[in-house]
């Protein structure tokens, strides 16, 4: 059994960017914490789509989808997709999905996200300044496409909670959507620009920007797999690697998608399961981007990068062992000739990799009740990245003893019974 020195240790489970920012936070008050990072292939933080949505708290569960998943699962290039094999074990999620869909459940879930995001753009900034790599964070806003009015009002419901809680945008016509894109297909007339939204320019960068400001104040990252939690007790006093046991004052889990596993045997069920999501990145599209697209009837995201353009997008549950299928990785290119009819696609890589998400798309956050010592952090589903900065900080200033001003309750494992 590995102690610390000092007797007491802060062990974070995962080193995804999740699990980083608590990290940094927790090191900037030095309490040098030790990230176990598994070092997983298809982990979402290097591939996601690079967006810091902080607006984005509209659930994907809103009332009115079951009308249409049917369609979505019917269609082979449709956006969502499930293997035959795959039914049964995702059927479970998907009634507890359609049952957030309610009008109160939305606009609780809603009110969480807001709490958690607002700050999401202060708090990214906060670490990168500090790690001198601002550079990483474009702030041209977002732009949301639609072919018509008929279609953005498919939208109505979502844009206008979003807006209710805060969020300021910009309905654009063909001329105004050109004058920013001007090389965005004609087939796309109206857009929604969100000028307070931004995104990052590399992913994978920022992952080591934080990475090496966890170790430049004094934390740890060392690549090992947890297998277990160690319990003395109702306490979690540590954790069980693939290279032996490291005890901890205190664990935070931020294993995303492969969390659930790990809280399993303490019979501590979450319904949380991967929504496998595809990027194809270009590295000379021969398009001029300035900021992110997201075609609403595509469901994609196009961001330009520092290695290129990348399109993200497709929800795919095949759960988190099954090889990537690079099939819907194509279909992507598809999706950004729609938007982008002359792009080149010559030399373009693809990835898959896995979103953690729950029904009412409100990530876990903060201490377990019925186990002492152990806290979580993860979850975030589509937001991982944009919710990555400000989950950091109040979970670390809640472990440094702090009072964060922040209500945990509504992101508590123990709502799901």
């Amino acid at each position: 059994m590995e102690n610390a020195s000092n007797g007491s240790r802060i062990v974070v489970v995962g080193g995804g960017i999740v699990g980083l920012c608590v990290a940094w936070h927790l090191a900037r008050r030095g309490l040098r914490p030790l990230v176990l990072d598994a070092r997983r292939p298809h982990a979402a933080s290097a591939g996601n789509a690079g967006a810091i949505s902080h607006g984005s708290v509209a659930p994907l569960a809103m009332p009115g989808v079951l009308r249409q998943v049917p369609q979505m699962l019917t269609d082979p290039a449709g956006a969502l997709h499930i293997p035959a094999g795959y039914w049964l074990r995702a059927m479970p999620w998907l009634l507890r999905f359609v049952a957030s869909a309610r009008r109160d459940r939305v606009e609780a879930a809603a009110t969480a996200l807001a709490s958690l995001l607002f700050g999401a753009p202060e708090r990214h900034r906060e670490i990168l300044a500090a790690e001198g790599a601002l550079d990483l964070i474009r702030q041209e806003g977002q732009m949301y496409l639609y072919r018509d009015d008929a279609q953005m009002a498919k939208d109505a419901a979502s844009l206008e909670l979003r807006r209710r809680h805060g969020l300021r945008m910009e309905v654009l016509d063909r001329a105004a959507l050109a004058a920013l894109e001007p090389e965005v297909s004609p087939a796309y007339t109206r857009a929604v620009f969100l000028p307070d939204h931004g995104s990052c320019v590399n992913p994978a960068r920022m992952v080591q920007v934080v990475a090496a400001g966890i170790r430049r104040m004094g934390g740890e990252i060392r690549e090992a797999e947890v297998r277990a939690l160690r319990i003395e007790g109702r306490r979690v006093t540590g954790v069980v690697t693939d290279a032996g046991e490291v005890a901890a004052d205190r664990v935070v889990l931020a294993a995303g998608a492969w969390s659930a596993r790990l809280l399993a045997p303490l019979g501590i069920k979450v319904p949380l399961e991967t929504q496998r999501g595809y990027h194809v990145m270009l590295p000379d599209a021969g398009v001029k981007l300035g900021r992110i697209v997201a075609p609403a009837d595509r469901k994609v995201f196009i961001t330009p990068m520092e290695e290129g353009l990348r399109v993200a997008g497709s929800v795919e549950f095949a759960g988190l062992d099954a090889p990537p299928n690079e099939a819907r990785a194509r279909l992507l290119l598809g999706d950004l000739r729609a938007v982008f009819p002359n792009v080149r696609t010559e030399g373009g890589t693809t990835w898959m990799g896995h979103r953690p998400c729950l029904p009412d798309s409100v990530p876990v956050i903060g201490p377990l009740k019925a186990w002492d010592g152990l806290w979580c952090a993860f979850g975030h589903g589509h937001l991982g990245l944009t919710g990555s900065a400000p989950t950091g900080a109040v979970v670390a200033a809640a472990l440094a003893g702090e009072k964060p001003n922040f209500d945990f309750s509504p992101f508590s494992a123990e709502r799901f019974g």
